[in-house]
């Protein structure tokens, strides 16, 4: 007997070896058959989908549902357009809050203001509160006069109050920590938008870190997350790589530095397993600090900066590597990623290990030279395609035409045979994997602009990349990415084919129905 058959679908089930059906057997939360492998089955629920299109969860190995939970709950000054108007905002929560209070603020942008704002300003409305705006990138803030007090002395601390990488984890650090409760509650919300979307697994891209983190204890709440019941989807937890420690362990080990007893990629499962260990290389390209071989041509000069030496980096690469770890390692600017080649082939002539499946993140900017290196290595980019469509118009004008077409790059990793998975870096852009993948297939921006059009993928292709490639990337693939009998039952209903619509529709398909282990309830 079945515990669910779907029937009447449109089955997309992303398998080469069977890649449609109309109809599909759930038992205890996994696929048991397609079509004849289930007939004269009986069923305990039978679900007619009148025709609906069914495909594989969407898989989003890259977001940040904890920050993505405590931004939504936060007054935003994202809609602002003139300084003045930042302020407001600002001098009304301000006039709401206790006198003391820290206050959080999202979606500060200088580059759509009328003027930069500085901590002068702040100081004008913030009656003795710490204000910090959070940058849309998240790889910068703007802090009043009230948190730079605080600050202790270090490179990137300026009395404008524009903090970037570094100098704002330091002004993180001295937030008054979030309770496990909220930030439980901040990754329940956070999950039940994945999931409306068709998200049925994620990777949190980096838990632990200084630079980043919310809390030191930011896998504690996810943990009671799961535990209450508020973790709607698989989620897989990248450890940032500052997190670790050193310990001692026998020589044969070749673990110098590890999380406390130990553990490493792979531990853990069904709804909750540690993933890879994130290392950041540079900063991000909004916040101008994404590290390039050539300048930005905004007239500032900056080439973005590397997080560390290229040393240090590549010691940090190769000790996750030789400890067990799968490595994503964040590395947006050309220059970035040439650092990252590096440390990565330097781990693995030192120890190979071809099946850690390490991972580069974001790849944004990619030259033609480096393809070859990246396919030899046999990572995977993990690129973001809303990217290109929400700041596209910013990033091709920063870096001139004759740079433009690499960017967020598509067809020339698969040329090269570079596995390729779509995420979205959530909260810093759109988290619908279906508006993603019609981005990957158009490449164009916002105001139209098309960006590398020769790097468009089929539409096939761009739902590989959000299913069993994204999939893989996460080392999920034996168990979801595909509707392949032995796999969980993690599909999502969609109201039409997005290979069938006009590609500028698929973002508007509407998402019908979410299985987590064949139960599409809350």
């Amino acid at each position: 007997m079945l515990g669910t058959r779907i029937t009447n679908a449109r089955i997309l089930t992303m398998d080469p070896a069977r890649p449609t059906a109309r109809e599909l057997g759930i038992w205890q939360g996994r696929i048991v058959g397609l079509d004849e492998e289930i007939a004269g089955l009986s069923a305990r629920h039978t679900v007619d989908l009148d025709g609906a299109v069914v495909l594989p969860g969407f898989v989003d190995p890259h977001v940040h549902l904890t920050w993505t939970g405590l931004k939504a709950a936060a007054p935003s000054v994202a809609p602002c357009r003139r300084a003045d108007d930042v302020l407001r905002v600002v001098a009304q929560a301000v006039a709401d809050s206790p006198e003391g209070a820290w206050l959080d603020f999202g979606g500060y942008d200088q580059r759509t203001l009328d003027r930069p704002l500085t901590a002068a300003d702040l100081d004008t409305v913030s009656a003795g509160r710490r204000v910090y705006l959070g940058h849309l990138s998240g790889h910068a803030c703007l802090v009043n006069s009230a948190v730079l007090r605080g600050l202790p002395p270090q490179e990137g601390i300026r009395p404008d109050g524009f903090l970037a990488e570094g100098a704002m984890g330091a002004a993180l650090r001295t937030r008054p920590p979030h309770s496990l409760a909220e930030l439980a509650g901040a990754i329940g919300r956070a999950a039940l938008t994945c999931r409306a979307e068709g998200v049925t697994a994620c990777a949190e891209a980096g838990v632990g870190g200084r630079l980043f983190g919310r809390t030191p204890v930011e896998a504690a709440a996810y943990q009671l997350a799961h535990e209450s019941g508020r973790l709607p989807l698989r989620v897989r937890l990248m450890v940032a790589a500052d997190a670790l420690h050193p310990v001692t362990a026998a020589p044969e080990d070749t673990t110098g530095r590890a999380l406390d007893l130990g553990l490493r990629t792979g531990f853990g499962g069904g709804r909750l397993s540690l993933g890879a260990l994130k290392v950041f290389t540079d900063g991000g390209m909004m916040a101008r600090t994404a590290a390039l071989t050539a300048p930005y041509r905004d007239g500032s000069g900056t080439s973005g900066e590397l997080q560390d030496s290229p040393e240090a980096l590549a010691e940090t690469i190769v000790a996750g590597h030789l400890a067990g770890w799968q490595l994503a390692v964040h590395a947006i600017g050309d220059r970035a990623v040439d650092v990252a080649l590096d440390a990565l082939e330097a781990a693995q002539r030192l120890a190979p290990r071809p099946t850690a499946r390490h991972r580069v993140e974001h790849a944004g900017l990619v030259r033609p030279d480096q393809l070859p290196r990246l396919a030899a290595l046999g990572v995977t980019v993990v690129v973001q395609p809303s990217f290109l469509r929400h700041y596209g118009d910013d990033y091709a004008t920063v870096l001139g035409a004759d740079r433009a077409d690499w960017l967020y790059g598509g067809r020339s990793f698969l040329d090269h045979g570079i596995p390729l998975a779509g995420s979205s870096d959530r909260p810093v852009a759109d988290g619908a994997p279906l508006r993603a993948v019609q981005f990957m297939v158009e490449r164009t921006s916002l105001s139209g602009r098309s960006i590398g059009p020769a790097e468009a993928l089929t539409v096939e292709q761009a739902l590989r990349a959000y299913t069993l490639d994204a999939a893989r990337a996460c080392h999920w693939e034996t168990e979801t990415g595909s509707l392949t009998p032995g796999k969980r039952a993690d599909l999502v209903v969609l109201a039409d084919d997005p290979r069938r619509v006009d590609p500028s529709k698929i973002g508007d398909i509407e998402v019908l129905r979410t299985y987590v282990d064949g139960d599409d309830r809350l």
